[in-house]
């Protein structure tokens, strides 16, 4: 089968069947085009040709360009599922990464804010106009729930259940979970529903929950430009990006008593390990906490 079909079924079955975000099939299609023009440089036009010997010179090339362990790791990653999925699907063989080496990624720990500077950051999208009021209920929905950008835009008017503050949500692999949300939240969404979201739909016509300025459905773009702007205004020195509103609400459940398996599900999680990367975050909080306070430290 044509290479083209092969990555237009693969593209699509990440898309709809695994519901990754648009970031991150962005991240798929380039790392998947940079590796078959590796290929037609190196005299390979017939995907069912390449070998282990090709995949490794591709891994070598990558250090070469002084890319980190992280963005190798990702890109070998990308790879790896397509040649999975065309295997399972179409036969091809997919021997030549099956046992290349994968590079593991930095010890990084998440980055998230302290409750101060979560405070400057509500504070900076506050307002009466109709953007300020839609902005200010998509920061608190993002921070009572600790759901993913890519979730938080597919969200539909009838996944909130807006009497038991809970919202549906569509996780990755299409897998569903319902997670409550709070009295500041719930205060936010009821007035962007009732006052904002009417005035930006301009008489369109669709169930988006989150819509922006032209009244379409606002776009995992669309939520980091706004969440930059909101750090400007907040005049806050350090970078920010969306995943790391889900790391603050991680880490401030466990900094307050919640417990590692209810987080897990909160985020929704499908191994305990990916959830476990936060209780080092607040180790490393105790311990900075320790050192200032205790008089002997």
């Amino acid at each position: 089968m044509e290479k083209e079909k092969m990555l237009t079924s693969f593209m699509g079955y990440i898309q709809l069947e695994k519901n990754y975000s648009e970031h991150t099939v962005h991240h798929y299609e380039q790392d998947l085009a940079a590796f078959f023009l590796f290929l037609s440089e190196e005299g390979v036009p017939n995907i069912e040709e390449v070998e282990y010997l090709h995949a490794r010179n591709y891994v070598t090339k990558l250090y070469e360009e002084k890319l980190s362990r992280a963005t190798v790791s990702r890109k070998i990653s990308s790879i790896r599922s397509f040649f999975r999925y065309a295997n399972r699907e179409f036969g091809l063989s997919e021997a030549a990464f099956r046992s290349l080496f994968h590079p593991k990624k930095e010890e990084r720990l998440p980055q998230f804010f302290y409750e101060e500077e979560l405070e400057q950051l509500f504070v900076s999208v506050q307002g009466e106009d109709k953007l300020s009021i839609r902005n200010t209920a998509l920061l608190e929905l993002l921070y009572a729930t600790g759901m993913r950008v890519s979730e938080c835009v597919s969200l539909r008017m009838q996944d909130l259940d807006r009497q038991m503050q809970i919202v549906k949500v569509m996780g990755k692999g299409r897998k569903e979970r319902y997670i409550p949300y709070g009295e500041f939240a719930s205060e936010a969404l009821e007035r962007y529903i009732e006052e904002a979201r009417p005035k930006l739909m301009k008489q369109r016509e669709h169930v988006s929950l989150f819509v922006n300025s032209r009244g379409e459905p606002l776009t995992d773009r669309g939520v980091r430009h706004i969440l930059t702007e909101c750090m400007k205004k907040a005049s806050a020195n350090s970078a920010i990006y969306p995943h790391m509103i889900r790391h603050t609400f991680a880490t401030h459940l466990l900094n307050n008593g919640a417990d590692m398996r209810t987080v897990q599900e909160l985020l929704g999680h499908s191994h305990l390990s990916s959830t476990q990367v936060y209780t080092h975050v607040t180790k490393e909080h105790l311990r900075n906490t320790y050192l200032k306070s205790h008089p002997r430290a």
